[in-house]
């Protein structure tokens, strides 16, 4: 297992997580996975075998069963894991339920240190952009949770590039504590986030966390044109997370990444989890699966290396043209980019 900086932070995390959505798995998250805490105990395990040392969490899956599950199954061994979660999501009827105000943020981190079993959270991340609470306010409770021992870093997850930019910005000039990470979704299914997000992080040194790196499943190999997917299987149905808005380039996508396994004597689903190992800006996935056999085979990805060659017909299935202003910095400004720039730009070359 590969580990690597996390942001401009000292913490060294492994380039692959365990994720816990499918931990209780009741109400929406049920069709992720029902495991409980003898499964959780066991997935906790096989990942530490394999090196995983971040464990991935939230407040909101399964209404905080997840992490009351991860909390009871870790026991013993918490202090030698990094546990990261989340807030900002709806965990109750009332106005002040969700949101990243100051009210809700320091009430979500003192249930999340109770359901977890522990006295700090390693990682808390604000789970999605909140446009009513002023920045100022939810960066300064963050700081106050770091400053009292709760909390050791900070990070937010689904943010835009320009949302991102301006909680720095804030941080940088009140001396708060700084986002170290956004987590955001990006697999070969969809590359939206090189666009802005990636070139922002790099620029401002901010690690870079993957939720759904196999797009929920859709690119583990089992989806392919002309075939009934698995019984259970929640792709390409009623379930919208990710979005498909263009069914046969998915199909190719997933062919070819069947293909690249085959001659590696691998799952597809290890050929896309490689794939954004060799990304820039990527510090660590995060996995979750419903069963040991499936978490396994994802974890094995750490080890699988692909070619220059591999890598590009891969970009090639799953790219998407430039778009404005960058076609144009393309076409003009070729001379003076700089690493962040080139991260989108320079394979357009």
């Amino acid at each position: 297992m590969q580990y690597r900086q996390l942001g401009r932070s000292g913490l060294r995390v492994s380039a692959l997580s365990l994720g816990t959505m499918g931990f209780g798995g009741t109400g929406w998250a049920a069709s992720v996975g029902q495991i409980d805490v003898a499964g959780a105990r066991e997935q906790i395990a096989l990942a530490r075998d394999a090196g995983v040392n971040l464990i991935d969490t939230a407040d909101v899956y399964s209404a905080g069963l997840a992490e009351e599950i991860l909390g009871e199954a870790l026991g013993g061994v918490r202090e030698e894991v990094l546990i990261a979660t989340k807030a900002r999501m709806p965990m109750g009827s009332g106005p002040n339920d969700a949101g990243l105000s100051r009210h809700h943020l320091v009430r979500a981190a003192e249930a999340s240190l109770r359901r977890l079993r522990t006295d700090y959270i390693d990682l808390y991340q604000v789970h999605e952009w909140d446009g009513q609470t002023p920045l100022e306010e939810t960066l300064t409770a963050l700081d106050d949770l770091v400053r009292a021992g709760k909390v050791r870093y900070v990070g937010c997850s689904n943010y835009a590039a320009w949302q991102l930019m301006k909680a720095l910005a804030i941080s940088d000039t009140r001396q708060l504590e700084r986002f170290v990470s956004q987590q955001v979704y990006y697999s070969l299914h969809s590359r939206d986030i090189e666009s802005e997000i990636v070139p922002a992080c790099l620029d401002q040194g901010v690690g870079i966390l993957v939720w759904s790196p196999l797009a929920g499943g859709l690119l583990s190999g089992k989806y392919r044109r002309g075939v009934t997917a698995p019984a259970g299987s929640r792709h390409l149905s009623e379930w919208s997370e990710p979005p498909v808005h263009d069914e046969e380039k998915l199909y190719a996508i997933i062919e070819r990444a069947v293909s690249i396994g085959e001659a590696h004597g691998v799952s597809a689903a290890q050929v896309a989890l490689a794939y954004l190992l060799a990304k820039p800006a990527v510090t660590s996935l995060v996995v979750g699966a419903r069963t040991t056999e499936q978490l396994a085979d994802n974890l094995a990805a750490a080890q699988l290396e692909l070619t220059a060659d591999e890598i590009k017909a891969l970009d090639d299935a799953s790219g998407e043209p430039l778009r404005y202003p960058f076609w144009h910095q393309r076409n003009t400004s070729a001379d003076r980019l700089g690493p962040a720039d080139l991260s989108l730009i320079g394979p357009h070359l």
